[in-house]
């Protein structure tokens, strides 16, 4: 049985999902806006897929790992890293449709793409890093009266 810890304060339900992905969607958004004014709408289309891609991937396995470390913690690592190796796997299989379908000969700039992709999945990883630093989440409850710790 645990009690409440004073001084605690939960945090937001869903930031781990959001800040990255407003980070991710802001940084995505200047890509598409520099690859139009510098290299044309390829570079802009480019920009936004790989943005795009990021966004949906790594928000859909950052929900996965949320519900699957509510419902049993012990599993959360194993998720985790199976859910990244997904992510790389259909990023990789965007980049192998897109130059089969010849689309990266003509209308998608695939540095731009790639540059995308890249700046996006760093700001994802940096700001969940930091959001999960910053926020409070006890794993166990302190005994205040000489008991043993009680673990979450």
């Amino acid at each position: 049985m645990t009690t409440a810890t004073p001084g605690y304060t939960p945090t937001r339900r869903g930031a781990s999902v959001l800040v990255p992905l407003a980070g991710s969607l802001l940084v995505g958004t200047a890509a598409v806006v520099l690859g139009a004014l510098v290299a044309g709408s390829p570079a802009a289309a480019g920009a936004a897929i790989g943005t795009v891609m990021v966004c949906v991937f790594f928000a859909f396995g950052a929900v996965v790992l949320g519900v699957v470390a509510k419902v049993a913690p012990a599993a959360s690592m194993l998720v985790a890293l199976l859910t990244y190796t997904l992510n790389v796997v259909l990023v990789g299989l965007v980049f192998v449709g897109l130059a089969r379908s010849g689309a990266l000969q003509d209308a998608v700039a695939p540095r731009w793409l790639t540059g995308a992709v890249i700046a996006c999945t760093l700001v994802w990883t940096t700001t969940q890093i930091v959001v999960a630093t910053r926020t409070r989440q006890p794993i166990f409850d302190l005994p205040s009266d000489g008991q043993e710790a009680s673990v979450r």
